[in-house]
């Protein structure tokens, strides 16, 4: 998993990911039911964004899959970074299958309404989802918890190096709100008899999820782009490498994470060690109580020098 400051533990984001499928598969199928029976566009709505959920789902085990692979001669730093290029496809996803699907089929309700049938049931159903879905959404917390490190929930979505748990979160989050939404919907339109609340919601839906795959699309670009480890544990590993007897100062730290792992080149003065041979056993053990210390460093380039 992307490192994130310590908070006791490390995040699982294949279980995360695992429960949100288990919850939008059976979701979806509900739903599907449910607005086949009652003609609800705010449930049709619905339930095209749980299925866009599940193939999300599946795109980030595949990418997630995909970076375990390991270095080889033409990619020497491995390919993690595949898991970053499949949450992008998951955000690009729910902007398009889930949130525009939901804005176009919101205002083709309210320009031919439609009675919604059996409102009740779309409200089961409904209530339903918003009990699975909270499952998987108290999986997802659970998860995020472990790496939270006292931030809020906000500030932790936007410095983790966590791609998979942002997409997770934020399609929960989606979910969970635009549940409610449909549920309001639908609610209203039973009682008032008026169909343009189910079309109204249905819009509703569709742009709340389009302003959360945004969300999600802004922080995944930033580790395409390429971000090195969160401000704390570059303090951490800068103190830790300047508290070791063998270095005078570090001079230069760069680190870039490669999915689950990091690359960190450091350039540091060093103390006399009278010999070339000496030097280099100590930047050698340096190194490998730098890994000992930060297990999600794969690779690290130690050059000694006497200034930046």
């Amino acid at each position: 998993m992307a490192s994130d400051p310590p908070a006791g533990g490390e995040a699982d984001s294949t279980r995360a990911v695992l429960l949100a499928l288990a919850a939008n598969g059976a979701i979806a199928v509900a739903k599907y039911a449910a607005a086949a029976l009652t003609g609800s566009g705010a449930m049709l709505a619905e339930a095209v964004h749980s299925t866009a959920d599940c193939g999300n789902q599946l795109l980030l085990l595949l990418g997630m899959k995909r970076s375990r692979r390991p270095p080889d001669a033409e990619y020497p730093l491995g390919f993690g970074k595949e898991t970053y290029f499949w949450s992008f496809v998951v955000a690009i996803m729910l902007f398009t299958v889930g949130g525009l699907f939901s804005i176009y089929e919101g205002v083709h309700k309210l320009v031919d309404p439609t009675p919604v049938a059996s409102p009740w049931i779309a409200l089961g159903v409904l209530a339903f989802s918003i009990v699975m879905e909270a499952f998987s959404m108290a999986g997802a917390l659970r998860e995020v918890r472990k790496v939270q490190a006292g931030r809020t929930l906000w500030r932790w979505f936007r410095s983790t190096r966590n791609a998979e748990l942002v997409v997770v979160f934020g399609e929960d989050l989606a979910a969970l709100l635009g549940l409610a939404l449909a549920f309001a919907a639908v609610a209203a339109a039973a009682l008032t008899g008026n169909a343009a609340y189910d079309a109204a919601g249905s819009v509703a839906i569709g742009a709340l999820l389009v302003a959360v795959a945004i969300a999600v699309a802004i922080e995944v670009k930033a580790l395409l782009v390429g971000q090195g480890v969160e401000a704390p544990v570059r303090r951490a590993m800068i103190d830790f490498l300047e508290a070791d007897a063998a270095v005078d100062a570090v001079l230069e730290l760069l680190t870039l994470h490669m999915g689950p792992d990091v690359m960190v080149a450091v350039k540091a003065r060093m103390r006399e060690h009278g010999s070339q041979a000496a030097l280099i056993d100590e930047i050698n053990r340096v190194e490998a109580a730098f890994k000992a210390r930060f297990p999600q460093t794969r690779w690290i380039f130690f050059e000694p020098d006497v200034r930046d």
